[in-house]
């Protein structure tokens, strides 16, 4: 089946639930789900922003300005995941916290304008990866419309490109909690030293990247094309990242790769 296939299918799908609410995050994967819930729904596609202290600030911005370029029907819902203890603690079933946490969340904003389906852009790559947080949406009832199409993250950049949005090659991005290592304890203080040393880095013209954690060592990911440029500019990513309070800083050789922190689970057979 072929991109215009898979994207009608996904537009009867989205057709035949008459209201959905879309958990909006500003990604490429909810940015096209919303998009094309807007134009088969108008206004009675809901588009709801969850804003908590795992969500960088620069990606809030990003998902506001996007929803009202869009011209979606949007809102922005405060949360907070650093008042959940058990979240904190940063097992491996934090995804799973924290989807579980945020679905209730948006199922209560669903229920009290009488939407029936509250849906999120999972889509079968998904799956590939250790994603806890998937049980956790589908205990809870959430819709997976690129799912139900047959649709890939292959194919949701493929559509978005051929539909000529603009951000249909918009770097991957992943709350900040996933930088930190299981079982290190996940903090506002942590969070923001991620936040502050990848805005840095994105400002020296590094787009996709990551600022791992380990207490205060500081592996940083880069796309294996720019880690030249970085050590180029060694002297000064590490002085700049030493000044926001990381001790040490590292470049790991093996570049970006997402998902990278569950390795070891896979190691110790977690998964």
């Amino acid at each position: 089946m072929n991109w215009s296939d898979k994207l009608q299918n996904l537009k009867r799908n989205i057709a035949k639930k008459e209201r959905i609410l879309v958990a909006f995050s500003g990604g490429v994967d909810s940015s096209l789900l919303a998009k094309i819930a807007r134009d088969e729904l108008g206004d009675t596609a809901l588009c709801v922003i969850l804003d908590s202290e795992i969500l960088p600030r620069n990606e809030l911005k990003h998902a506001e300005e996007l929803s009202r370029s869009l011209n979606l029907n949007f809102e922005i819902a405060r949360h907070s995941m650093l008042a959940d203890k058990e979240f904190i603690r940063n097992t491996p079933m934090r995804c799973y916290l924290c989807k579980k946490a945020c679905s209730e969340v948006l199922k209560n904003i669903a229920e009290a304008r009488g939407i029936a389906f509250v849906a999120d852009g999972l889509n079968l790559s998904d799956y590939e990866d250790y994603r806890p947080g998937i049980v956790a949406c589908e205990e809870e009832g959430i819709w997976h419309p690129f799912v139900d199409a047959g649709i890939s993250k292959e194919d949701i950049r493929e559509i978005a490109r051929r539909l000529g949005l603009s951000f249909w090659n918009r770097p991957s991005n992943a709350c900040l909690s996933s930088r930190i290592p299981y079982f290190e304890m996940i903090t506002k203080e942590n969070l923001g030293l991620i936040e502050e040393a990848e805005n840095y880095l994105r400002s020296l013209g590094f787009q996709q990247l990551r600022v791992r954690t380990h207490g205060r060592l500081a592996p940083v990911e880069l796309l294996k094309e720019d880690i030249i440029q970085a050590l180029n500019l060694r002297e000064e990513i590490v002085k700049k990242l030493k000044s926001i309070g990381f001790g040490y800083i590292t470049l790991d050789l093996e570049g970006f790769r997402s998902g990278s922190m569950n390795k070891i689970l896979e190691k110790v057979g977690a998964y």
